[in-house]
């Protein structure tokens, strides 16, 4: 059972020079993102270089995940495999090895039909007993979960939440409408956090979380506890970073920025290859920029909350 919401971060994979899994520096962050008080550990989505990881890989990532938070948050494995057979494969596996949920893509590489992507996630739904959280990014991957598809999804009581990253703030009001607390609802999209949570978003799976935990959790935090205004400060300051996270090198990006905070590295595996030239400058700059006003953050664990 999975207690859906609050902060949940799509961690990166951590890798060595040699081009291994860099688990000394992959501990490191997910201590980092525990001392902050995030709630879930989503690993192998697509900041976790999800496409070149091995299988042994992810059971390793999962198995570390699993010991380090010891029970008190769960740990979550994405599924964004090429066939119907391989992404069944991947989440019975995950189970056997102890992850406690899933986050599914639709089919990869294929624009499904409507009818094929909800075939696809009851499918994976049927094969396991594990919670899931349905992705729904159209603008990423070209295929939206609408709320008519979503309806015949929930139909799979192990279905339990959506990432909500169609950029259309307002399907969070549509979803909690029509279907109520029956489906938690996340927001993907670093750059409409804050306005996501106040508008009734239960969670944000967040990206620049990786670098920065204890300010995404405090923004999540100082919402729910109705303290919008304190929240926004630490927001604005946040937002050109979160920038970072809306672009096709975000993965890139983000690592940038835990070279600058000193939770991860900037090692990528190819074809994805460290920023270069003007842009590599730019980012930098970014990040330096942050790093130097960063704010001084008020008291966000354990506020009560208002509602």
């Amino acid at each position: 059972m999975i207690n859906w919401e609050g902060v949940m971060p799509a961690v990166t994979t951590k890798f060595t020079s040699e081009d291994q899994l860099d688990l000394a520096m992959f501990e490191k962050n997910i201590k980092a993102q525990i001392d902050a008080g995030v709630h879930g550990i989503i690993l192998g989505g697509t900041l976790g270089e999800a496409s070149t990881l091995e299988q042994e890989e992810k059971e390793t990532l999962i198995r570390t995940s699993l010991s380090l938070v010891e029970g008190k948050i769960p740990v979550i494995i994405n599924i964004a495999e090429q066939s119907t057979k391989e992404a069944i494969a991947v989440a019975q596996h995950a189970e056997k090895v102890g992850a406690q949920g899933l986050m599914i893509l639709p089919p990869m590489r294929y624009k499904a039909t409507d009818f094929e992507t909800v075939t696809y996630f009851k499918s994976i739904a049927n094969s396991t007993s594990l919670p899931i959280m349905i992705y729904n990014n159209p603008i990423d991957y070209k295929i939206e979960v609408t709320l008519d598809m979503l309806e015949d999804l929930l139909e799979c009581e192990n279905i339990e939440a959506v990432k909500e990253s169609t950029r259309d703030i307002t399907n969070v009001l549509r979803i909690k409408s029509r279907f109520g607390d029956r489906v938690k609802v996340f927001t993907g999209v670093d750059t409409l956090g804050l306005e996501s949570l106040v508008i009734g978003a239960d969670g944000w799976v967040a990206g620049l979380v990786c670098a920065f935990p204890a300010e995404t959790v405090a923004i999540y935090e100082l919402v729910k506890a109705g303290k919008i205004n304190e929240a926004l400060e630490i927001y604005k300051w946040f937002m050109p970073l979160l920038e970072l996270d809306i672009s096709p090198q975000l993965v890139q990006n983000i690592k940038l920025a835990e070279v600058a905070t000193g939770i991860g590295t900037e090692n990528v595996r190819a074809p994805r290859l460290p920023l270069q030239g003007s842009e590599r400058e730019r980012v930098i700059g970014v990040i330096n920029e942050a790093m130097a006003c960063r704010p001084t953050l008020p008291e966000y664990k354990n506020l009560s909350s208002v509602a």
